[in-house]
């Protein structure tokens, strides 16, 4: 199935502790169903020292599921997002609210 977050794109976060922060898609996860957004979810972890790496508490951003997320749109608001296939036979995504075309599949 066709992915309709991407990365790179915009995106407002809908439920849980950052709810209403949007941010920018770092990393998709289409098997886990998650994905991670910049400046989002972050968390802290204890790392022990090894060979390579120093120890400390390192921060970084934990993924979420791609269902507490939505696509900004260009009016700056939420919206969900669907496909089309135009007259040249190319499927693209598309914003439901406004039907405007965001970039092919």
């Amino acid at each position: 199935m066709a992915a309709k977050i991407k990365k790179g794109d915009k995106v407002v976060v809908l439920a849980g502790k950052d709810k209403g922060k949007t941010g920018e898609v770092t990393k998709v996860l289409p098997q886990e169903g998650r994905l991670v957004v910049q400046g989002v979810n972050m968390v802290k972890k204890h790392q022990k020292q090894t060979q390579t790496q120093e120890a400390g508490i390192k921060t970084f951003e934990a993924p979420l599921a791609v269902s507490n997320v939505a696509y900004v749109g260009k009016d700056g608001k939420a919206t969900k997002v669907g496909f089309k296939l135009l007259d040249d036979g190319r499927k693209v995504r598309v914003e439901k609210s406004t039907g405007e075309v965001i970039g092919d599949v």
